[in-house]
C-alpha cells in the first residue's frame, strides 16, 4: 500500500494529465455528433478486425462443428432444388387476347447471401452480431438474417465497409412479428434480457389453442422475413391477469451460443414496399 502512494505521489502530474486528457476526449466525442460518428466508425472497424483475427484461430479448432453447419446449410439448399417439386401440367395453357399465360413462369423474390459470423454476444440486454465476407457489400440495413438451419437470428441495422451489424433477437428493442403454426394467431416477439435462447411471444388471445412443443414461425406480415421461417418451440404458456392474452415463452430455433455462419435475406420486394410506406407516412404528416 505504501508503494502505491509513493507511486501516485511521484507521478501525480502525469496521472493528472492522463485523467484530464481522457475526460477531454470523452467530452469532445460525447457532445459533438461529427466526432461521435467518427469514433463509432473507427471503433467498429478496429473491433471487427480484432474479432476477425481471433475468429480465424477459433475457427481452426472448430472444424468439426463448422463442417456440421455446412452440411445442414447444404441440406436446406438441396430442399430448394427444382427437382424436389412437381411441376404443373404444361400441356394446358390459357390464351387471352393473344397474350400467353404460362403457369411454369417463376420469379425469384428471395435471395440468400452467405456470410461469416465474426462477433456475437448473448449476455447483455442489447446483443449484436457482426458479419463479414464477400457478400457484405450487397447487404443493406433492414435485411433479415437466418442461421444455417434457416432459423431467424436478427435484422441488419448497419453496414460499414466489410462488416455488417445485426440486431440479435436477444435485444431489448427487437420486436418482430411471429405466429403460431397451428392456429395462425399473430403476436410480437420480445426478450426480457434474462435467459438466452428463451423469448416471449406477446398479444396472443386466450382463445388460441396452444401447448408446449407447438411451433412458432414468422408471420410474413413484413418484407424482412418470408412467411414460415422457424422462430422456435413453445416452452411455457402464461395467462396474463390484466389482459385477455397469453404470454408464451418459447425456445429459439437458432442456437445463439454457436453461430458460425449466417444467411442474409435479400427480398426484391422490400425496397419498393418501403418506398410506398414512406410516401404514405409523409402524406399523413
Amino acid at each position: 500500500m505504501r508503494n502505491i502512494f509513493l507511486f501516485i505521489r511521484r507521478y501525480f502530474n502525469f496521472l493528472t494529465f492522463l485523467v484530464l486528457q481522457v475526460l477531454s476526449l470523452y467530452l469532445i466525442v460525447h457532445y459533438n455528433r461529427y466526432h461521435e460518428a467518427m469514433f463509432d466508425n473507427t471503433a467498429n472497424n478496429i473491433t471487427g478486425k480484432v474479432n476477425e483475427q481471433y475468429n480465424k484461430v477459433e475457427y481452426y479448432f472448430q472444424l468439426k462443428r463448422t463442417n456440421d453447419s455446412l452440411i445442414k446449410a447444404n441440406e436446406v439448399l438441396y430442399n430448394k432444388l427444382k427437382s424436389n417439386f412437381d411441376l404443373p401440367d404444361s400441356a394446358t395453357r390459357t390464351q387471352v387476347d393473344t397474350i400467353k399465360i404460362d403457369s411454369l413462369t417463376q420469379y425469384r423474390k428471395i435471395t440468400y447471401l452467405h456470410t461469416k459470423v465474426v462477433s456475437n454476444s448473448v449476455s447483455t440486454p442489447s446483443n449484436y452480431i457482426v458479419l463479414s465476407g464477400d457478400n457484405v457489400k450487397k447487404l443493406k440495413a433492414g435485411m433479415g438474417v437466418a442461421d444455417a438451419n434457416n432459423a431467424v437470428v436478427g435484422i441488419i441495422t448497419e453496414v460499414n465497409g466489410n462488416y455488417a451489424v445485426v440486431m440479435s433477437l436477444l435485444h431489448k428493442d427487437s420486436h418482430i412479428s411471429g405466429k403460431l403454426l397451428k392456429g395462425g394467431e399473430v403476436g410480437t416477439l420480445s426478450w426480457d434480457g434474462k435467459q438466452p435462447n428463451i423469448l416471449t411471444l406477446n398479444n396472443i388471445p386466450k382463445s388460441a389453442k396452444v401447448a408446449k412443443g407447438d411451433t412458432i414461425i414468422t408471420s410474413g406480415l413484413s418484407t424482412t422475413f418470408p412467411k414460415g421461417m422457424m422462430l422456435g418451440r413453445v416452452e411455457e404458456v402464461l395467462a396474463e391477469t390484466a389482459t385477455n392474452n397469453f404470454k408464451i415463452k418459447f425456445h429459439t430455433a437458432a442456437n445463439f451460443y454457436n453461430l458460425e455462419f449466417a444467411y442474409a435475406i435479400m427480398n426484391d420486394q422490400q425496397e419498393p414496399v418501403n418506398k410506398i410506406l414512406d410516401k404514405l407516412k409523409k402524406q399523413q404528416q
